[in-house]
């Protein structure tokens, strides 16, 4: 799977196999260049979408296996048959500290007054730990650039994925990047749907946000745009999948 995936050369590559698991309908494993993951959002939208399509199915509901959990994922297919929206149920947030502020500015190419004065930074996960960054405006999310991959994967460690530098707007509107490094070098994600949750989560613990909106991958010409919103003790994320290409591999 690893081979393949960086065959593939994509942020994630995911494998569908039989669930091992309660409860579940099926496992999905996922994938970067350099490991396995826990959990990340994107592959597990688009998981559900291949799947309903495969089984011809319009409207479904599957619960998948992670490493994280089991996470409930819904679907509705477009008339097109090639396009679909879905949702899913992320895990419950866990919160954890931040590193030193002055090392992730210095890690961004950016200042102490480009972070939110009263939204601190912190590790946040719902299956899968992100660095959330609150900065003070768009101005900042537009001078954002990564010193080096090592500064990047230094101030990362072993736990969370990616930084995610995010600007919080009227309403829950939401403007983000996300950079990790999968192989030495530091990669823009266009849409990062593992980090809106702990996004989601953030706000709703610190800002008292129920909701949110995020648009991502503007800077990097592959605009996007995800929501979540906090439903009982999770966060629930969700946005529109497009097939590109269908085919079949043989080995």
């Amino acid at each position: 799977m690893l081979a393949f995936a960086r065959e593939t050369h994509l942020s994630e590559t995911t494998f569908v196999q039989s669930a091992s698991a309660g409860g579940a309908t099926y496992r999905n494993r996922i994938w970067t260049t350099g490991r396995e993951l826990d959990f990340a959002g994107h592959p597990s939208l688009g998981v559900a979408v291949a799947e309903a399509l495969r089984r011809g199915e319009r409207s479904a509901r599957y619960v998948q296996q992670t490493r994280a959990g089991l996470q409930p994922v819904e679907v509705e297919v477009a008339a097109d048959g090639r396009s679909a929206h879905a949702e899913m149920l992320q895990e419950p947030a866990t919160f954890a500290d931040a590193p030193d502020r002055a090392a992730i500015v210095q890690a961004v190419g950016l200042d102490g007054a480009d972070l939110h004065g009263a939204l601190s930074p912190q590790v946040v996960s719902t299956g899968l730990a992100h660095l959330i960054v609150p900065l003070a405006d768009e101005a900042a999310l537009e001078r954002a650039v990564p010193r080096s991959g090592a500064a990047i994967a230094r101030l990362l460690g072993d736990a969370p994925v990616t930084v995610y530098l995010a600007v919080v707007g009227d309403g829950g509107e939401c403007a983000a990047r996300s950079f990790f490094v999968p192989q030495d070098a530091v990669v823009e994600d266009p849409a990062t749907g593992s980090a809106v949750g702990p996004l989601c989560a953030y706000l709703h613990r610190h800002a008292g946000l129920d909701a949110i909106s995020v648009a991502q991958g503007v800077q990097i010409g592959r605009p996007s745009r995800l929501k979540a919103r906090i439903d009982g003790d999770r966060v629930r994320v969700g946005g529109d999948v497009v097939v590109l290409i269908t085919g079949a591999l043989t080995l």
